[in-house]
């Protein structure tokens, strides 16, 4: 019971004061993973030292859920003082481990780390190779053929909507599903011929529908986790979910008089409108909405609701929206919560 609970102490702890969070300007070594737009993404910047190839520095930029903002301060703090080899060896399950399990449907938040790495070591190993631009197998989370191919190898996986759990490929518009199974399979059946896979636990093409929720009767309840646990096959073990950590509210700001606001143009007003609108569903997928309450200038002032509000990383995904408007808007923007 004392280990459950300083594993989930160690998992509120980096999502509520996660470590080495911000930009490192003397890195070697870079590694960016997920989609800004679909509101997960993970950037990871490495000091290595040339001459012992040992990881002085690890610093994280992320936008996502609670469960990625951990898993990113642990990988951090997981690497640091290793050799990019060692470094190598950390698994997406050695994170989760190390927080004390992630919930089924945030597993991708582990592999996008372990991710990270993979392309920071890359990048300073290869830097040529690095620069040349793939194809993406999922265009909505950025996810690659050969992520999605290692993912399915190092967890075993034998179901699209394990790969979709692990990575995000497939979580979106689900026009990759046909490519998603043709990959799941040709690796299945790579594992059964290796050993690594018995042949009636290998995936078969069209076997499983692209949602899942086809499967039940109009009106039907969903099925509860723990059902999902238990048809999951014997080798897949995901942990339980971690225990909550109590929010902490966040300062709220004033907003300036009505009569001294600078709103711009009605065309500056409706673009910036229309820049919210758009962060929204990334909110919506977690729980959680905004709303633009008005703008002054640089300042775009938005109401927070439902999961968002009064979160203890409200800040982060503050920061995450103000990111978003800028890079759409290409102008610089202080996004402030009011109440």
């Amino acid at each position: 019971m004392a280990m459950m609970q300083h594993a989930t102490d160690r998992f509120g702890e980096h999502f509520a004061n996660p470590k080495n969070v911000g930009v490192l300007a003397e890195a070697n070594a870079v590694g960016s993973v997920g989609a800004l737009d679909y509101g997960d993404a993970v950037k990871l910047m490495l000091r290595i030292d040339p001459a012992t190839d040992r990881i002085e520095q690890a610093r994280f930029q992320t936008y996502g859920c609670s469960s990625a903002i951990a898993a990113s301060s642990a990988i951090t703090e997981m690497i640091i003082g290793k050799s990019i080899d060692e470094a190598l060896e950390i698994s997406a399950a050695d994170v989760a481990e190390f927080l004390g399990g992630l919930p089924d449907e945030r597993m991708y938040c582990s592999v996008m780390t372990y991710e990270a790495v993979q392309k920071a070591i890359a990048a300073y190993r290869h830097p040529e190779e690095a620069a040349i631009k793939v194809a993406p197998l999922c265009k909505c989370f950025g996810v690659s053929e050969e992520m999605a191919e290692r993912t399915i190898r190092i967890n075993h996986l034998t179901d699209p909507h394990q790969v979709t759990f692990h990575t995000k490929a497939g979580g979106g518009c689900v026009g990759c599903y046909k490519q998603i199974e043709t990959v799941l399979s040709r690796v299945n059946a790579e594992m059964v011929a290796s050993g690594d896979l018995g042949a009636t636990q290998a995936y078969r093409p069209g076997s499983v529908p692209p949602n899942g929720l086809e499967l039940r009767p109009s009106g039907a309840a969903p099925p509860s986790i723990a059902a999902m646990r238990a048809n999951m096959p014997s080798h897949i073990n995901i942990p339980p979910r971690p225990a909550p950590v109590a929010p902490t509210a966040m300062s709220r700001s004033k907003m300036p008089p009505p009569e001294s606001r600078d709103r711009g143009t009605p065309e500056q007003y409706a673009q910036i409108e229309q820049a919210v609108q758009g962060v929204r569903p990334n909110l919506q997928r977690d729980g959680g909405d905004c709303e633009l309450i008005d703008v002054d200038g640089n300042t775009i002032y938005l109401k927070l609701s439902g999961n968002c509000l009064d979160c203890q990383l409200a800040s982060v995904t503050i920061s995450g929206i103000q990111a978003q408007i800028t890079e759409k808007l290409k102008r610089l923007f202080r996004v402030v919560p009011v109440s």
